[in-house]
């Protein structure tokens, strides 16, 4: 079986635990306003490849993959579930630690299968909720966000690690009501890890130039790190605000 990806790049500290090989796939089906890889959507971009060709490439650098392993992103890699389940199941025939970096936009509910077999050979699974509201996840990404959530239940449901990722931009991402239900939301994923809330930026703004394409957002103003820390805490407090009801019931 062969995939097309994007790139792929060495020694990543930020893409799961300890330093990652991380492959980015090309596709994706949604258009997200703050997305900094525009450059990934296009399913037919970038290059064809294998399973043992990522493997390859990763078996090349692993000396330097202290406590780490290979994370997929995008684009988005469930687009490409047969390809990426063939990678995670070679990869953890060889001991290696297996991220998977996603939106769970094409996680369908009420038919599991593939999925299902995709989580045995994953360690990690890196949630990014982009936002709690339907209607406001619509106007950012142009889908709604029910699937979304259900996959993170699903995550819960089967004992799989999470990661929920939350990226905080001013005047879409950052209202107090929003950022505390998404709090209330996430403490029912059973197997939360971690919680990586992440400030806007615009460092992928001159992709854009370089496609000829318009910057969605404009002149919307990046979030400070002191913003992103306040929109953290909200959640928090509406995480451990929900944990406490649950105590009570």
């Amino acid at each position: 079986m062969t995939g097309r990806i994007h790139s792929v790049e060495s020694f990543s500290a930020v893409d799961g635990p300890g330093t990652r090989f991380v492959v980015f796939f090309q596709g994706c089906p949604m258009r997200c306003l703050y997305c900094h890889n525009p450059d990934t959507w296009r399913p037919d971009g970038g290059r064809e490849v294998t399973a043992e060709d990522i493997l390859t490439e990763y078996e090349a650098v692993k000396e330097f993959m202290h406590n780490g392993g290979i994370t997929c992103t995008g684009g988005e890699p469930c687009l490409q579930i047969g390809f990426l389940t063939e990678l995670f199941e070679k990869a953890k025939s060889k001991g290696i630690n297996t991220c998977l970096d996603t939106s769970g936009i094409t996680f369908i509910p009420n038919d599991t299968t593939a999925f299902d077999r995709l989580i045995k050979s994953t360690d990690l699974v890196m949630l990014d909720i982009k936002h709690i509201d339907p209607l406001m996840h619509k106007k950012i990404t142009g889908h709604d966000n029910k699937g979304i959530l259900a996959f993170a239940e699903y995550l819960s449901d089967n004992g799989i690690p999470v990661w929920i990722r939350h990226v905080v931009v001013p005047d879409l991402t950052d209202d107090e009501e929003s950022l505390y239900r998404l709090g209330h939301f996430i403490a029912r994923i059973k197997t939360l890890k971690a919680l990586d809330v992440l400030p806007y930026h615009t460092l992928g703004r001159h992709k854009y130039e370089e496609l000829g394409m318009e910057y969605p957002l404009g002149d919307t103003p990046q979030m400070t790190k002191d913003g992103a820390l306040r929109a953290r805490d909200i959640i928090m407090r509406g995480l451990k605000d929900e944990l406490r009801e649950n105590l009570k019931k």
